[in-house]
């Protein structure tokens, strides 16, 4: 078995609709064991995410997060993906972390939108105009090509260049934005909530992103009552996010209110049920999703 190395040249052999099927497909198979390792060295950082999905492989995405290398002119954070056969455990190939991280990230999100967002969708909404907010603009785009795509930031500058890369309408207002959007997809980091429960208007689907520790929320409780909530993993998610951690801490929702996760997409559980419903996501990653993905880069990559 030859080693295969894959760099950021082989994102023009991929597509987010077949990543979406490579994720529900991977999902069909037993479940992932996974783990994390986080070592530090004062501000410097290695992040370890492995997983061993039995029939698809073995990932371990090692992340290097150093910031003193922007006042070098270098990039804080670095790292590769390496993807292990099943079969007998040997090195297969090495991903690019940012290729990886990038379509893992969207792809995720698509995947849900896919399941739960109206097909006719025609506003989408993007809360955030950073790194992931460019990707999620790519994502949705391959699913719901006729929605017109809205981008609100903090940031007027930020919001603006957004507009300017993607083609999106700068907002001025969240809440009115919010009010008229079919898909909204929040990317921030921020530890209160910027999307209110009341400005939702029925069939939306709120896609969160952002918060990936305990301290962070993008979404109030209201928008938790309001919904119909979906996790792509209750295993990285319930005890592990603040989005999902403060509104079960406040009672707001019950674990048995979370109807689904990617785990249930073989059920037929993880769906819309009604056009007029709210459907709530939480995108928390995972090192499964690492390894699904990666796989299939790298079958795209050899083709």
């Amino acid at each position: 078995m030859s080693l295969t190395i894959i760099g950021p040249e082989a994102e023009a052999k991929l597509d987010w609709l077949a990543l979406t099927d490579a994720l529900a497909a991977g999902h069909a198979l037993p479940r992932a064991e996974v783990a994390d390792t986080l070592l530090r060295r004062g501000a410097d950082t290695l992040l370890t995410r492995s997983a061993w999905i039995d029939g698809m492989g073995i990932a371990v995405k090692g992340a290097t997060i150093f910031p003193g290398n922007s006042a070098m002119g270098l990039p804080a954070i670095g790292g590769a993906v390496n993807l292990m056969s099943d079969r007998d455990g040997r090195l297969e190939a090495l991903v690019d972390f940012a290729l990886v991280t990038k379509w893992k990230t969207a792809g995720d999100s698509l995947l849900a939108a896919r399941r739960l967002a109206r097909p006719d969708a025609e506003r989408i909404l993007i809360v955030g105009a950073g790194t992931v907010a460019l990707s999620l603009a790519e994502a949705y785009a391959a699913a719901f090509p006729k929605a017109a795509l809205h981008v609100w930031a903090r940031n007027s500058d930020a919001a603006r260049a957004y507009a300017a890369a993607t083609g999106a309408t700068p907002e001025p207002d969240l809440e009115a934005a919010v009010g008229k959007a079919a898909i909204i997809a929040t990317s921030t980091m921020t530890t209160k909530p910027l999307i209110h429960g009341g400005w939702l208007a029925p069939g939306t689907h709120l896609d969160l992103i952002g918060a990936y520790r305990p301290d962070m929320r993008e979404a109030d409780s209201d928008c938790f009552r309001r919904a119909r909530v979906f996790v792509d993993s209750r295993a990285t998610t319930l005890h592990h996010i603040g989005e999902l951690m403060m509104p079960l801490a406040e009672g707001a929702i019950t674990e048995a209110d979370v109807i689904a996760d990617f785990y249930d997409l073989p059920s037929g559980r993880f769906v819309r049920r009604t056009a007029d419903e709210i459907t709530l996501c939480k995108n928390g990653g995972g090192a499964h999703l690492d390894l699904m993905t990666a796989r299939y880069i790298l079958e795209a990559a050899r083709t």
